[in-house]
Protein backbone atom coordinates (compact mmCIF):
# COMPACT_ATOMS: atom_id res chain seq x y z
CA UNK A 1 0.00 0.00 0.00
CA UNK A 2 1.75 3.48 -1.16
CA UNK A 3 2.66 5.60 1.68
CA UNK A 4 1.04 3.90 4.43
CA UNK A 5 4.78 3.52 6.34
CA UNK A 6 6.09 6.71 4.84
CA UNK A 7 7.10 9.86 6.79
CA UNK A 8 4.71 12.54 4.97
CA UNK A 9 6.25 15.30 3.57
CA UNK A 10 4.96 18.10 1.98
CA UNK A 11 5.70 18.49 -2.01
CA UNK A 12 7.39 21.51 -3.21
CA UNK A 13 4.79 22.03 -6.05
CA UNK A 14 1.88 19.86 -7.03
CA UNK A 15 1.95 18.46 -10.08
CA UNK A 16 -1.57 20.02 -11.25
CA UNK A 17 -2.75 22.61 -14.09
CA UNK A 18 -2.04 26.09 -13.18
CA UNK A 19 -3.43 29.75 -14.91
CA UNK A 20 -2.16 29.63 -18.41
CA UNK A 21 -0.35 32.83 -18.87
CA UNK A 22 0.87 34.28 -22.38
CA UNK A 23 4.66 34.11 -22.33
CA UNK A 24 6.48 31.26 -20.38
CA UNK A 25 8.98 32.83 -17.53
CA UNK A 26 12.75 32.69 -17.50
CA UNK A 27 12.85 29.92 -15.47
CA UNK A 28 10.27 27.45 -17.80
CA UNK A 29 12.88 28.55 -21.04
CA UNK A 30 15.72 27.78 -19.35
CA UNK A 31 14.02 24.57 -18.09
CA UNK A 32 13.44 23.67 -21.66
CA UNK A 33 16.98 24.61 -23.18
CA UNK A 34 18.68 21.92 -20.41
CA UNK A 35 15.80 19.60 -20.47
CA UNK A 36 16.78 19.57 -24.81
CA UNK A 37 20.39 19.49 -23.86
CA UNK A 38 19.98 16.13 -22.48
CA UNK A 39 17.50 14.54 -24.64
CA UNK A 40 19.85 15.71 -27.43
CA UNK A 41 22.65 13.72 -25.31
CA UNK A 42 20.83 10.48 -25.21
CA UNK A 43 20.53 9.81 -28.90
CA UNK A 44 24.55 9.83 -28.81
CA UNK A 45 24.26 7.13 -25.59
CA UNK A 46 21.76 5.11 -27.44
CA UNK A 47 23.98 5.26 -30.67
CA UNK A 48 26.74 3.66 -28.21
CA UNK A 49 24.86 0.87 -26.43
CA UNK A 50 22.31 -0.43 -29.34
CA UNK A 51 24.89 -1.92 -31.35
CA UNK A 52 26.60 -3.56 -28.09
CA UNK A 53 23.38 -5.08 -26.38
CA UNK A 54 20.85 -4.91 -28.93
CA UNK A 55 17.53 -3.22 -28.79
CA UNK A 56 15.41 -5.34 -25.88
CA UNK A 57 18.46 -5.14 -23.33
CA UNK A 58 18.92 -1.34 -24.27
CA UNK A 59 15.59 -0.74 -23.88
CA UNK A 60 14.59 -2.40 -20.50
CA UNK A 61 18.06 -1.47 -19.10
CA UNK A 62 17.42 2.33 -19.62
CA UNK A 63 13.85 2.51 -17.86
CA UNK A 64 14.88 0.35 -15.73
CA UNK A 65 18.16 2.13 -14.50
CA UNK A 66 15.79 5.21 -14.88
CA UNK A 67 13.03 3.58 -12.34
CA UNK A 68 16.28 2.82 -9.96
CA UNK A 69 17.79 6.76 -10.29
CA UNK A 70 14.09 8.14 -9.18
CA UNK A 71 13.95 6.15 -6.66
CA UNK A 72 17.09 7.22 -5.18
CA UNK A 73 16.15 10.69 -5.38
CA UNK A 74 12.54 10.28 -3.82
CA UNK A 75 14.67 8.62 -0.79
CA UNK A 76 17.13 10.85 -0.89
CA UNK A 77 14.56 13.71 -0.83
CA UNK A 78 12.89 11.87 2.10
CA UNK A 79 9.46 12.49 -0.56
CA UNK A 80 6.48 10.09 0.81
CA UNK A 81 5.62 7.76 -1.89
CA UNK A 82 1.71 8.40 -2.25
CA UNK A 83 0.35 7.92 -5.86
CA UNK A 84 -3.11 8.96 -4.58
CA UNK A 85 -5.17 6.30 -6.65
CA UNK A 86 -3.46 7.30 -9.57
CA UNK A 87 -0.66 4.59 -9.76
CA UNK A 88 -2.93 2.05 -13.03
CA UNK A 89 -3.03 5.53 -14.72
CA UNK A 90 0.51 6.42 -14.31
CA UNK A 91 1.27 3.03 -15.52
CA UNK A 92 -0.45 3.19 -18.23
CA UNK A 93 0.88 6.42 -19.06
CA UNK A 94 3.92 4.92 -18.82
CA UNK A 95 3.59 2.84 -22.30
CA UNK A 96 2.98 5.76 -24.22
CA UNK A 97 5.30 8.49 -22.47
CA UNK A 98 8.32 5.67 -22.01
CA UNK A 99 8.02 2.08 -22.81
CA UNK A 100 7.07 2.37 -26.69
CA UNK A 101 9.31 5.57 -27.45
CA UNK A 102 12.37 4.37 -25.72
CA UNK A 103 11.99 0.35 -27.84
CA UNK A 104 11.03 2.34 -31.22
CA UNK A 105 14.38 4.69 -30.82
CA UNK A 106 16.56 1.89 -29.80
CA UNK A 107 15.16 0.15 -33.03
CA UNK A 108 16.30 3.44 -34.83
CA UNK A 109 19.71 3.09 -32.86
CA UNK A 110 20.80 0.40 -35.30
CA UNK A 111 19.98 1.81 -38.56
CA UNK A 112 20.05 5.98 -38.32
CA UNK A 113 23.04 8.33 -37.03
CA UNK A 114 22.68 10.01 -33.64
CA UNK A 115 21.46 12.83 -35.15
CA UNK A 116 18.68 11.73 -37.84
CA UNK A 117 16.86 10.31 -34.74
CA UNK A 118 17.25 14.15 -33.05
CA UNK A 119 15.52 15.44 -36.03
CA UNK A 120 12.89 13.03 -36.52
CA UNK A 121 12.40 13.22 -32.98
CA UNK A 122 11.51 16.88 -33.83
CA UNK A 123 7.73 16.13 -35.64
CA UNK A 124 6.79 15.26 -31.93
CA UNK A 125 4.94 19.27 -31.49
CA UNK A 126 3.49 18.29 -35.16
CA UNK A 127 1.71 15.17 -33.40
CA UNK A 128 1.00 16.43 -30.70
CA UNK A 129 -0.69 19.91 -32.06
CA UNK A 130 -2.76 17.28 -34.61
CA UNK A 131 -3.39 14.86 -31.98
CA UNK A 132 -4.45 17.93 -29.71
CA UNK A 133 -6.71 18.77 -32.54
CA UNK A 134 -8.49 15.52 -33.29
CA UNK A 135 -8.88 14.24 -30.05
CA UNK A 136 -8.98 16.39 -27.62
CA UNK A 137 -10.54 19.98 -28.46
CA UNK A 138 -7.06 21.59 -28.46
CA UNK A 139 -7.62 24.84 -30.38
CA UNK A 140 -4.87 24.69 -34.09
CA UNK A 141 -4.18 28.40 -34.50
CA UNK A 142 -2.55 30.12 -37.52
CA UNK A 143 0.06 30.52 -35.11
CA UNK A 144 0.89 27.15 -33.87
CA UNK A 145 0.46 25.30 -37.21
CA UNK A 146 2.86 28.00 -38.72
CA UNK A 147 5.32 27.50 -35.89
CA UNK A 148 5.56 23.21 -36.52
CA UNK A 149 5.75 24.20 -40.38
CA UNK A 150 9.18 26.21 -39.45
CA UNK A 151 10.55 23.72 -37.29
CA UNK A 152 9.89 21.12 -39.91
CA UNK A 153 11.48 23.14 -42.40
CA UNK A 154 14.51 23.94 -39.96
CA UNK A 155 15.07 20.26 -39.11
CA UNK A 156 14.83 19.52 -42.92
CA UNK A 157 17.56 21.77 -43.39
CA UNK A 158 19.37 19.92 -40.91
CA UNK A 159 19.19 16.67 -43.06
CA UNK A 160 21.41 18.39 -45.21
CA UNK A 161 24.53 18.02 -42.98
CA UNK A 162 24.46 14.37 -43.98
CA UNK A 163 22.34 12.50 -45.90
CA UNK A 164 22.42 8.87 -45.36
CA UNK A 165 21.41 5.95 -48.39
CA UNK A 166 17.55 5.68 -48.87
CA UNK A 167 16.81 2.21 -48.31
CA UNK A 168 14.71 -0.26 -46.22
CA UNK A 169 16.50 0.21 -43.16
CA UNK A 170 16.59 3.75 -43.23
CA UNK A 171 12.87 3.66 -43.36
CA UNK A 172 12.24 1.24 -41.14
CA UNK A 173 14.10 3.50 -38.79
CA UNK A 174 12.19 6.49 -39.43
CA UNK A 175 9.24 4.60 -39.16
CA UNK A 176 9.99 3.74 -35.53
CA UNK A 177 11.19 7.52 -35.08
CA UNK A 178 7.99 8.50 -35.71
CA UNK A 179 5.80 6.29 -34.04
CA UNK A 180 7.46 7.36 -30.93
CA UNK A 181 6.63 10.87 -31.48
CA UNK A 182 3.16 10.00 -32.12
CA UNK A 183 2.92 7.94 -28.55
CA UNK A 184 4.92 11.88 -27.07
CA UNK A 185 2.05 13.45 -28.93
CA UNK A 186 -0.71 11.53 -26.84
CA UNK A 187 1.19 11.23 -23.76
CA UNK A 188 1.26 14.76 -23.38
CA UNK A 189 -2.48 15.21 -23.73
CA UNK A 190 -3.20 11.62 -21.51
CA UNK A 191 -0.90 12.96 -18.82
CA UNK A 192 -3.24 16.37 -18.36
CA UNK A 193 -6.63 14.35 -18.27
CA UNK A 194 -5.75 11.80 -16.19
CA UNK A 195 -3.26 13.55 -13.80
CA UNK A 196 -3.35 17.18 -14.21
CA UNK A 197 -6.99 17.79 -14.47
CA UNK A 198 -7.77 15.23 -11.35
CA UNK A 199 -6.24 17.22 -8.43
CA UNK A 200 -2.39 16.75 -10.07
CA UNK A 201 0.51 14.63 -8.44
CA UNK A 202 4.07 15.76 -7.96
CA UNK A 203 6.32 15.69 -11.10
CA UNK A 204 9.05 12.79 -9.29
CA UNK A 205 5.45 10.47 -8.82
CA UNK A 206 4.66 11.11 -12.36
CA UNK A 207 7.78 10.19 -13.57
CA UNK A 208 8.78 7.17 -11.50
CA UNK A 209 5.10 5.61 -11.57
CA UNK A 210 5.36 6.11 -15.75
CA UNK A 211 8.81 4.57 -15.50
CA UNK A 212 7.51 1.37 -13.45
CA UNK A 213 5.49 1.34 -16.26
CA UNK A 214 7.28 1.00 -18.92
CA UNK A 215 9.72 -1.05 -17.08
CA UNK A 216 6.49 -3.48 -16.45
CA UNK A 217 6.10 -3.62 -20.53
CA UNK A 218 9.67 -4.35 -21.40
CA UNK A 219 10.59 -7.13 -18.88
CA UNK A 220 8.98 -10.02 -20.30
CA UNK A 221 9.90 -9.49 -23.90
CA UNK A 222 13.90 -8.48 -22.03
CA UNK A 223 13.55 -12.04 -20.14
CA UNK A 224 13.00 -13.83 -23.24
CA UNK A 225 15.41 -11.96 -25.35
CA UNK A 226 18.23 -12.65 -23.21
CA UNK A 227 16.93 -15.99 -22.88
CA UNK A 228 17.17 -16.88 -26.27
CA UNK A 229 19.54 -14.75 -28.27
CA UNK A 230 21.55 -13.32 -25.49
CA UNK A 231 24.10 -10.51 -26.40
CA UNK A 232 27.78 -11.38 -27.42
CA UNK A 233 28.85 -9.03 -25.14
CA UNK A 234 27.50 -6.70 -22.63
CA UNK A 235 29.53 -4.07 -22.93
CA UNK A 236 32.92 -2.51 -20.96
CA UNK A 237 33.28 0.78 -18.83
CA UNK A 238 32.03 3.41 -21.94
CA UNK A 239 29.12 1.03 -22.40
CA UNK A 240 28.09 1.25 -19.03
CA UNK A 241 28.50 5.24 -18.49
CA UNK A 242 26.61 5.63 -21.54
CA UNK A 243 24.24 3.60 -20.13
CA UNK A 244 24.40 5.39 -16.12
CA UNK A 245 24.43 8.91 -18.26
CA UNK A 246 21.22 7.18 -20.39
CA UNK A 247 19.00 5.80 -17.25
CA UNK A 248 19.72 8.16 -14.65
CA UNK A 249 20.61 11.87 -16.40
CA UNK A 250 18.63 11.49 -19.35
CA UNK A 251 15.65 9.17 -18.15
CA UNK A 252 15.58 9.60 -14.44
CA UNK A 253 16.21 13.38 -14.48
CA UNK A 254 15.03 14.77 -17.74
CA UNK A 255 10.85 13.30 -17.25
CA UNK A 256 10.99 14.80 -13.80
CA UNK A 257 11.54 17.85 -15.71
CA UNK A 258 9.35 16.81 -18.94
CA UNK A 259 6.51 16.13 -16.53
CA UNK A 260 6.65 19.36 -14.11
CA UNK A 261 7.11 21.41 -17.43
CA UNK A 262 3.12 19.84 -18.85
CA UNK A 263 2.13 20.90 -15.41
CA UNK A 264 3.21 24.36 -15.88
CA UNK A 265 3.20 25.81 -19.67
CA UNK A 266 1.01 22.91 -21.27
CA UNK A 267 1.55 19.70 -23.25
CA UNK A 268 1.81 21.63 -26.40
CA UNK A 269 4.40 24.50 -25.55
CA UNK A 270 6.14 20.82 -23.47
CA UNK A 271 6.49 19.50 -26.93
CA UNK A 272 8.06 22.48 -28.68
CA UNK A 273 11.70 21.13 -26.36
CA UNK A 274 12.00 18.65 -29.95
CA UNK A 275 12.63 21.67 -31.84
CA UNK A 276 15.87 22.34 -29.85
CA UNK A 277 16.94 18.94 -29.54
CA UNK A 278 18.45 18.56 -33.11
CA UNK A 279 20.78 21.50 -32.68
CA UNK A 280 21.80 20.19 -29.32
CA UNK A 281 22.50 17.35 -31.01
CA UNK A 282 24.63 18.18 -33.68
CA UNK A 283 26.59 20.05 -31.28
CA UNK A 284 27.28 17.47 -28.89
CA UNK A 285 28.14 15.27 -31.86
CA UNK A 286 30.85 18.22 -32.96
CA UNK A 287 31.98 17.84 -29.53
CA UNK A 288 32.28 14.46 -28.57
CA UNK A 289 32.51 12.89 -32.58
CA UNK A 290 34.15 15.70 -34.28
CA UNK A 291 31.27 15.83 -36.76
CA UNK A 292 31.48 19.12 -39.39
CA UNK A 293 28.89 22.10 -38.83
CA UNK A 294 27.91 23.56 -41.75
CA UNK A 295 25.79 26.64 -43.12
CA UNK A 296 22.86 24.07 -42.70
CA UNK A 297 23.07 24.04 -39.40
CA UNK A 298 23.02 27.76 -38.53
CA UNK A 299 19.95 28.02 -41.19
CA UNK A 300 18.59 24.99 -39.43
CA UNK A 301 18.73 26.40 -36.48
CA UNK A 302 17.33 30.11 -37.31
CA UNK A 303 14.16 28.40 -38.71
CA UNK A 304 13.78 26.30 -35.35
CA UNK A 305 14.00 29.50 -33.17
CA UNK A 306 11.38 31.38 -35.70
CA UNK A 307 9.63 28.31 -35.02
CA UNK A 308 9.56 28.55 -30.98
CA UNK A 309 8.64 31.89 -31.29
CA UNK A 310 5.41 31.57 -32.91
CA UNK A 311 4.29 28.54 -30.94
CA UNK A 312 5.88 29.78 -27.71
CA UNK A 313 5.28 33.56 -28.12
CA UNK A 314 2.06 34.26 -30.16
CA UNK A 315 -0.06 35.60 -27.55
CA UNK A 316 -0.25 39.11 -26.07
CA UNK A 317 1.37 39.74 -22.59
CA UNK A 318 -1.29 40.26 -20.05
CA UNK A 319 -1.40 43.87 -18.35
CA UNK A 320 0.60 44.29 -15.67
CA UNK A 321 -2.22 45.01 -13.16
CA UNK A 322 -3.23 41.41 -13.35
CA UNK A 323 0.14 39.89 -12.79
CA UNK A 324 0.63 38.57 -9.25
CA UNK A 325 3.97 39.21 -7.73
Amino acid sequence: MPGSNCIQLQPTTPFAPKQPGEFLKTTDFIRLICLSAIWGASFLFMRIIVPVLGVLPSSFIRVFFASIGLLIIIAALQFSIHFKGKLKSLLLLGIFSSGIPVLMYSIAALVLPAGYSAIFNATTPLMGILIGALFFSEKLTIAKAAGVLFGLAGVAVLTRTGPVALNGQVLLGAAACLVATSCYGLAGFLTKRWISERGGLDSRLVALGTQLGATALLLPPFIFSVSTNPPATWGGTGVWLAIAGLGFICTSLAYIMYFRLIADIGPVKSLTVTFLIPPFGVFWGWIFLGEQITWAHLGGGMLIAVALWLVLMQHKPRSVSNVKH
